[in-house]
């Protein structure tokens, strides 16, 4: 049975090596330069959401968020940073858990994200589960 639950500060160290696997499985592991200890500060922050997906107590996959504003519409949105789920997992309905379970905590906000162009198998399931995919440049710069 899997379960969907709220990650806490307690978490970090899990929260870690979920992020860790991700970025592994996207090449990226070199990425990953946020401690155990900041992530125990972030995950204490009002505006951030982690939920993790568990397989018999086993952390199997998660989904992670921001809540922000949008200065357009006034309103306040979600936006999703993460989705993952464990390679032997994939295929098993975790990741439409997980997505079911962010569209729960947005009570009706808008929830927004970015996804690589390259990534055909997150668009199929995006689009599977009923979101809009728009085509949009990621502008980042970081001034020295």
């Amino acid at each position: 049975m899997i379960t969907i639950r709220r990650a806490t500060s307690d978490d970090a160290a899990t929260v870690h090596r979920l992020i860790r696997g991700l970025a592994e499985h996207q090449d990226q592991g070199w990425g990953v330069t946020v401690s155990v200890d900041d992530l125990k500060r972030m995950l204490a922050r009002p505006e951030v959401g982690y939920l993790i997906a568990e397989r018999d107590g086993h952390p199997i996959g998660y989904v992670s968020w921001l809540q922000r504003i949008g200065f357009w519409s006034g309103q306040d949105y979600l936006h999703l940073d993460d989705l993952y789920v464990t390679g032997t997992e994939r295929g098993n309905g975790v990741g439409e858990q997980l997505m079911r379970a962010i569209a729960e905590a947005a009570d009706g906000k808008v929830i927004r994200w970015e996804v690589a162009e390259a990534n055909a198998g997150a668009h199929r399931f995006y689009e599977r589960i009923g979101a809009t995919l728009i085509s949009k440049k990621i502008g980042r710069w970081q001034p020295k």
